[in-house]
């Protein structure tokens, strides 16, 4: 395996799973993932067909700030990239088979 296939298998760091992600699976052949922060719409839809052998229709990408906490130990939570990534029509992808 080469260094530029290596990196592919990096940029996807877990799926997100949520109520607003199932919902978009389920409605609109959305899989919700977060990936890296420097990653790219063109590699992030090179890693999801690559991992999981699909084809990709679009990908959109989100930064997602990092959440304020207050009280005693002030700080804030770490920010992260969001990739919603539209699957072509007859594509699947089925996290609870895969181990």
């Amino acid at each position: 395996m080469s260094t530029r296939e290596e990196r592919l298998f990096q940029v996807i760091l877990a799926p997100h799973i949520s109520e607003k992600s199932s919902r978009l699976a389920d409605k609109n052949r959305q899989m919700v993932f977060e990936v890296r922060p420097d990653a790219t719409k063109p590699v992030i839809k090179q890693a999801v067909e690559k991992m999981f052998n699909v084809q990709v229709e679009s990908v959109t990408v989100t930064n997602v700030q990092g959440k304020r906490k207050g009280g005693r130990n002030a700080g804030r939570r770490q920010d992260w990239k969001k990739a919603y990534v539209r699957l072509k029509p007859g594509q699947d992808i089925n996290f609870v088979g895969q181990q």
